[in-house]
């Protein structure tokens, strides 16, 4: 299957992604490490921008070359693009296996900085988010694919919380008993 994590910086996609990935044998491709690699490597050479779009080429050729090989792929990244949901789909499709959506989502924007300051950061990595306007814009615009289920996680409580019905959701599309979870407007299609 091609497992696309979505969510702010912080959310706890990685921490998730790497879960799942112990849980499932799937292989995590990480846009911060890739992009971060690429920082270290070419310095200054390269803009920030320039930076992210080269290591999302990287990612994606990785995850097809790794889906070709028959892996299970968990693509790590804050999937703020339609281009991202788009890519992500045809990927799976061409391959014939299941796609997957999980998007991490924390409201509290305190959390989300102290998660922030306190992890273990990688160049391509922010230290914190200095607008709690732009952090809900942000989080209310995150992209989703159309017509397909997704599951939208809250990641603020211990991950032991939510695992289980983040598997359920894996294994079978499933978020959690009925009435665990609503659809609604925006969030059609998506597990809550």
């Amino acid at each position: 299957m091609f497992i696309q994590m979505s969510g702010f910086p912080g959310s706890g996609k990685s921490t998730l992604a790497r879960e799942i990935g112990k849980r499932t044998g799937a292989v995590i491709v990480d846009h911060d490490v890739t992009k971060s690699a690429l920082m270290e490597k070419v310095g200054n050479g390269l803009t920030h921008d320039m930076a992210g779009k080269v290591s999302y080429h990287l990612d994606w050729s990785i995850s097809e070359s790794l889906l070709e090989q028959g892996h299970s792929v968990i693509f790590d990244s804050p999937c703020l693009y339609d281009e991202m949901v788009e890519k992500g789909t045809l990927l799976a499709e061409k391959y014939g296996i299941p796609y997957k959506y999980i998007e991490c989502v924390v409201h509290d924007f305190t959390l989300i900085n102290e998660r922030l300051r306190e992890r273990e950061r990688m160049p391509s990595q922010i230290k914190e988010v200095k607008s709690e306007e732009a952090f809900r814009k942000t989080v209310l615009n995150s992209k989703k694919p159309d017509g397909l289920p997704c599951l939208q996680i809250d990641t603020s409580s211990p991950i032991k919380s939510y695992i289980t019905r983040v598997i359920r959701y894996l294994e079978n599309g499933e978020g959690g008993v009925a009435g665990d979870w609503e659809v609604h407007g925006e969030r059609e299609g998506c597990l809550l």
